[in-house]
């Protein structure tokens, strides 16, 4: 392992003489590109080097053992070598998770599609909650949300509601999200007071970027329509809802959220193409052996991931096995401990993979 991380400094030190070198810094774009690569293995190096320093210190406490020296030195130098060899256990396993291949994605803006499932009404309205849990947890982040398509019951719930989450970091925060989320509790209209229980799908993608995605534009089939639902007075009087069709692969979005046509075009090839990339993600992670694939996963959208049951105030993590019993905490966008848990399950299942 260790002839491994000594590549990474090696590298470091390279890149540390090319961010002095005045031909990089002339030029921005390879400047900015070196600055990042130097930054992502940072961590890496440093924790390497503090791993060093304590491997020198140990080895010079145990020479010390070998010498003739006094009763309470020896004691120290014992102590002290306790520590290191604790230390050491530590670092390595900390060298272990930041050795785990980065996922390219992760530091990319989130779309994130949420559906009503099983349930009717009921399962629109809990796609409400969800939607809502969302824009709490991206505020708790300092995210930013966009909203790019709504199909809105009436009654506070969604059919389908599709957002944009903007923020550094957001994809690896959220890509835990995707799958089928159940919710057990009695319905408002229920008379008898009985629980019911409904599905809602989430579906969380990387935003895509140019060079990742090539489009062309005479496989596109472009239909404009009046918006409906909720939005002022523009709603209904002009064409400005905007649905794109992909004949290659018959993926269809639509977008209607935006007030103009071409806003709306906007959105829906931001979405399209988050689409496409997304279908090549998956792809590739069916092709990956059962052996590499991650315990907790990113990419079943059929999975049932969590249950929030309202009577005992409890959400489940199914995959962790994770219990809460904060319901109202979690749906108001305090996901961090679900979150946290399903990052460290799924960094042990590719370290123990590796």
């Amino acid at each position: 392992m260790y002839e491994n991380i000594q590549a990474f400094e090696d590298k470091y030190l390279e890149l540390e003489s090319q961010l002095m070198d005045v031909n990089v810094i002339s030029d921005s774009k390879l400047y900015q590109k070196t600055a990042i690569e130097h930054a992502e293995i940072e961590p890496i190096v440093l924790k390497y080097r503090e791993l060093k320093n304590i491997q020198k210190h140990l080895e010079d406490n145990k020479e010390l053992l070998n010498e003739k020296i006094d009763d309470e030195l020896r004691e120290l130098a014992k102590d002290e070598i306790k520590e290191d060899e604790e230390k050491l256990i530590e670092i390595e396993e900390e060298l272990k998770i930041l050795l785990i291949p980065k996922d390219p994605n992760d530091n990319k803006n989130v779309i994130v599609e949420i559906r009503a499932g099983a349930g009717g009404d009921e399962a629109a309205l809990f796609a409400g909650v969800l939607f809502r849990q969302y824009v709490r947890y991206a505020e708790r982040n300092n995210w930013k949300v966009e909203l790019l398509n709504t199909n809105e019951i009436g009654i506070g719930g969604y059919k389908e509601v599709i957002f944009m989450i903007i923020g550094k970091g957001a994809y690896s925060r959220l890509k835990y999200e995707s799958g089928v989320h159940r919710v057990q509790r009695v319905p408002e209209t229920e008379s008898s007071g009985r629980i019911h229980t409904s599905t809602v799908t989430v579906a969380v993608l990387p935003e895509a970027e140019d060079v990742e995605v090539e489009i062309d534009p005479s496989e596109l089939k472009f239909d404009v329509y009046r918006s409906s639902g909720a939005g002022g007075q523009h709603v209904n009087t002009t064409d400005s809802a905007v649905r794109i069709t992909h004949v290659p692969t018959g993926i269809v979005v639509q977008c209607q959220n935006e007030r103009s046509q071409i806003q709306n075009r906007e959105q829906a090839l931001r979405l399209l193409k988050s689409k496409l990339y997304d279908e090549k993600l998956q792809e590739q992670n069916k092709a990956l052996s059962d052996q590499k694939k991650s315990q907790v996963g990113t990419g079943d959208r059929s999975e049932r991931i969590r249950t929030y049951n309202y009577p005992q105030g409890r959400v489940t993590d199914h995959r962790v096995g994770l219990t809460l019993h904060k319901l109202d905490s979690v749906t108001d966008g305090d996901l961090d401990e679900i979150i946290d848990t399903l990052i460290a399950s799924d960094q042990a299942s590719k370290i123990e993979n590796a």
